[in-house]
């Protein structure tokens, strides 16, 4: 009974085929958990070509492979990153051709504040040992910018407040980039306003640029902490000023830019100067000049004033006198032009046959041409002349005198430092003989011989005693007395 029961039975149930069975489970899952909720760390994080994410949710004791589709991952606030605490919401479904289910992901949240900060905290220090947040990176603000780049949303608050408060300040140009500074695009967008800020092309580039949003959320803000932002203001070549919310709102982008404005409003204070400050204070400037001037000039009429200037005729005593000697010196034109005619009485006049002898006629035109005028002239040119020779011959002489005292030094030191008065002077002594002969070796003299010591300072006599052995001695001399006194033995 029981044997035939169970092969019928199990002869009567219904045969599934592999992909029936399949969808079958796919439908029972999707119908079953159709949308879930679920909270977990982020494991592997993939994205395709395609755009699709692949990454995995876990926790302690389990692993659920999940995707995002592409058109999911383009309206998420954030990107998915490994190790990310996160609440997801979508449904499971199973992947048929691997019999495994997944989790198909259609929102995708920071699990609490906390987890924000967390992650907030991890990109901050890797950015601080990059060395982006260094102080000497910072660089000074253009004083009076002419042209403003602003990076925000074109209908936000932010960007009216910006354009009134510099209107009020000090009108300049500004350029407004429109960008998005929420979701999932703001923060490619905001990196590539930067950049195209950057790479000017078809209009002026900025001296100064604005990135700054409204308040909100640390949520709300999180586009101003991804890493593309970040590293697009770090390398920006253009001075930055943040205003990204309020003043206790803090982004990653605070940190790396040049200065960090509390507000919208005061980002635009610090761009730009206040107009009437400055033309006030530049006519208390030129105020300032004029009076300085005026004092200066008023004090230099009162010294001159005061001060006693000398006479015409005292100052032109001395020049006078100089006039008198050197004329004196020249001579009158009349004595001139009486030494003159008495050189010419003494030449010898032509016979009157020879009258007209062209010689002759070009001599008398030449006595008729001399002037006292043209003898002045002539005497004045030829002391001119006389001067500037003498003087040349002066710088000659005196040139070739130095160059003459400079070669005598040198041969006189050369001379001082081979002579041997220098090596008597150190000590030492020239040994000569009665024939006044150096004695160079102590073999040469006897004993008993009389020598010569000559020092630096003078001569003195000696006389040689115990002389070395020699193979055939000599009868010793008796010591001789000289003219400088009894000789000293030694």
């Amino acid at each position: 009974m029981s044997d035939n029961t169970a092969s019928d039975a199990a002869s009567n149930a219904y045969e599934f085929s592999v992909s029936e069975l399949a969808q079958s489970l796919k439908r029972t899952i999707e119908d079953t958990y159709g949308h879930v909720r679920v909270r977990g760390e982020l494991g592997r994080v993939t994205i395709a070509k395609s755009g699709h994410c692949y990454l995995d949710i876990k926790d302690e004791k389990a692993v659920i492979n999940s995707i995002i589709w592409k058109g999911t991952m383009n309206r998420l606030a954030m990107r998915p990153e490994e190790g990310m605490e996160v609440i997801v919401e979508g449904r499971l479904s199973t992947y048929p051709g691997r019999s495994n289910y997944q989790l198909i992901i259609e929102k995708l949240e920071l699990a609490g504040e906390g987890a924000l900060m967390a992650l907030f905290e991890k990109r901050k220090k890797m950015f601080a040992a990059e060395g982006l947040f260094a102080a000497e990176r910072k660089r000074d603000l253009p004083f009076m910018p002419q042209v403003i780049g602003v990076v925000t949303s074109p209908t936000g608050a932010v960007i009216r407040d910006i354009l009134h408060r510099i209107e009020d300040r000090f009108p300049a140009h500004v350029i407004l980039w429109p960008v998005l500074v929420q979701g999932d695009k703001a923060a490619e967008q905001i990196a590539g306003a930067i950049t195209g800020f950057n790479h000017a092309d078809g209009f002026p580039r900025p001296d100064v640029l604005i990135v700054g949003r409204g308040g909100g959320s640390l949520e709300d803000l999180w586009c101003f902490n991804e890493e593309v932002v970040v590293r697009a203001a770090a390398n920006s070549a253009i001075p930055i000023i943040s205003a990204v919310g309020h003043e206790t709102d803090w982004t990653l982008v605070d940190y790396v830019v040049d200065y960090r404005a509390p507000t919208p409003t005061g980002a635009a204070e610090v761009a730009v100067p206040v107009l009437h400050e400055w033309l006030t204070t530049i006519e208390d400037y030129g105020v300032r000049l004029r009076r300085g001037l005026g004092r200066s000039v008023t004090e230099k009429k009162t010294k001159l004033s005061a001060s006693r200037l000398p006479r015409l005729e005292n100052l032109l005593a001395v020049p006078r006198q100089r006039l008198d000697v050197a004329g004196a010196k020249l001579g009158t034109p009349g004595r001139l032009l009486e030494s003159a005619r008495q050189k010419l009485a003494s030449l010898k006049l032509p016979r009157p046959s020879r009258i007209f002898d062209p010689a002759a006629r070009r001599l008398e035109l030449a006595k008729t041409r001399l002037r006292p005028a043209d003898i002045q002239k002539q005497i004045s040119v030829t002391q001119d002349r006389l001067k500037l020779f003498g003087g040349r011959a002066d710088r000659v002489m005196s040139a070739r005198l130095e160059r003459l005292d400079d070669r005598l030094k040198r041969a006189s030191g050369l001379l001082e430092a081979y002579s041997y008065q220098g090596v008597l002077k150190r000590g030492y002594a020239l040994v000569t003989d009665e024939a006044g002969k150096v004695i160079r070796s102590k073999d040469t003299p006897d004993s008993g011989d009389a020598v010569t010591l000559t020092f630096a300072d003078g001569d003195r006599a000696a006389v040689i005693g115990g002389g070395s052995v020699k193979s055939k001695p000599k009868t010793p001399k008796p010591a001789k007395k000289l003219a400088t006194g009894q000789g000293d033995l030694f």
